[in-house]
C-alpha cells in the first residue's frame, strides 16, 4: 500500500513553538517593547522624555551587537560590528542632541531642522556601513551646518549690525590714508 501524502511533513512540524520564538527573537522584541513604551509615554504625558531616548539609543546598539555576534565569524568581523554599531548609535545620539538639547528645532523652520538633522545622520551612518569615510564627512558637515544655519537665521540682524560697525570703524582709516597719499610731501 502506498502512503497517500509522502511529502507532507508531520503535523508537529507545523506547530508554532512560542518558547523557541521568544528565545530566538527576544532582542528584537525587547527593543520594540521599549520603543513603543517611549512613544506611548510621550504621547500620553505630552512631555518629551529625552533622557529615556538618550539611554535607550546605546542600549539598542548593544542589543544589535548581541543579536549579530554569532554571525560574525572572526575577530575582524566582530570588531567591525562593534565599531559600526558604536558609530551608528553615536550619530543617532548627536542627532537627538541637536534636536532636544540644543533646541535647534526652535531656532529653525519646523520642517528644515528635522530633515537636515536626519539627512546628516543618514549620510554619516551610510558612510559607516559601507566604510566610505568621505560620506561620513558629508554627514558631519551637514550635522554642523544645521545649527550653524539656525544660528544664522536668528543672528542675521546682529551680523548686519556688526558689519556696519566694522565698516564705520575701518572706513575713516582708509579715507585718512587715501587723503594723506594724495597730498604732496612737504620738503
Amino acid at each position: 500500500m502506498v502512503d497517500p501524502q509522502p511529502d507532507n511533513p508531520a503535523p508537529d512540524a507545523w506547530r508554532f513553538n512560542t518558547r523557541a520564538f521568544l528565545v530566538r527573537e527576544w532582542p528584537y522584541l525587547l527593543v520594540l517593547i521599549l520603543a513603543i513604551f517611549g512613544v506611548a509615554y510621550t504621547s500620553f504625558s505630552k512631555t518629551p522624555i529625552t533622557t529615556y531616548w538618550i539611554v535607550l539609543a546605546p542600549f539598542i546598539g548593544l542589543i544589535c551587537v548581541i543579536a549579530r555576534w554569532r554571525d560574525a565569524e572572526n575577530r575582524e568581523q566582530r570588531l567591525r560590528l562593534i565599531w559600526t554599531q558604536a558609530l551608528h548609535w553615536a550619530a543617532v545620539l548627536v542627532a537627538m542632541h541637536l534636536m532636544f538639547v540644543a533646541d535647534v528645532s526652535r531656532m529653525m523652520n519646523a520642517d528644515s531642522a528635522p530633515s537636515g538633522i536626519d539627512g546628516a545622520r543618514t549620510a554619516f551612518t551610510a558612510g559607516v556601513h559601507i566604510a566610505a569615510w568621505r560620506i561620513c564627512v558629508v554627514g558631519i558637515v551637514l550635522a554642523l551646518g544645521v545649527p550653524a544655519i539656525a544660528w544664522l537665521e536668528q543672528s542675521t540682524l546682529l551680523l548686519l549690525l556688526i558689519a556696519v560697525v566694522v565698516v564705520a570703524v575701518i572706513a575713516p582709516f582708509f579715507w585718512h590714508h587715501k587723503r594723506s597719499a594724495q597730498r604732496p610731501a612737504a620738503s
